[in-house]
C-alpha cells in the first residue's frame, strides 16, 4: 500500500491553499514539468510559477489577485503533487470580476489590480 500524507496546519486571515495529486504515467524530471509550467502560465500575469522546493502560502497572495502554484515529484509514489494559493476574495469573485471586465472593453488585463499583496 502506498499513501500520501500532506498535513496543513494553516493559520490564515483567508485564502485557499490547495494540494492535488496525480499519477505519473512514466518518469518524467523536474526541469520537464517546469518548461511545461513556464510554458503553459509564462504569458500569465496573475500566476507566478515559484522555484523549486517554494510552497505558494495564502500570506504571500492575501489582498490580489495572483496565484501562486509549484508543484513537487514525487518517485515513491509515481506521483506529481500540485500546489496553490489564491486569496478568494480578491482572486476569487472580485477580482475575477475587474479582470473580466478589463478584457471585455479592451483595457490591460491587469488594469486597477496591480496592488501588492498585503502582508498581516
Amino acid at each position: 500500500m502506498t499513501i500520501s500524507f500532506t498535513p496543513h496546519l494553516v493559520p490564515m486571515n483567508r485564502g485557499i491553499l490547495v494540494t492535488a495529486y496525480a499519477s505519473l504515467t512514466k518518469e518524467i524530471s523536474y526541469r520537464e514539468v517546469k518548461a511545461v509550467y513556464d510554458k503553459y502560465y509564462g504569458k500569465e500575469y496573475f500566476v507566478r510559477v515559484l522555484e523549486k522546493d517554494m510552497v505558494p502560502q495564502t500570506r504571500f497572495v492575501e489582498g490580489s489577485n495572483f496565484a501562486d502554484v509549484n508543484f513537487k515529484i514525487d518517485p515513491r509514489t509515481n506521483r506529481i503533487i500540485m500546489m496553490g494559493a489564491i486569496d478568494n476574495v480578491v482572486k476569487g469573485a472580485a477580482g475575477q470580476a475587474i479582470q473580466n471586465m478589463n478584457l471585455m472593453f479592451g483595457l490591460p488585463e491587469n488594469a486597477g489590480l496591480k496592488q501588492i499583496p498585503m502582508f498581516p
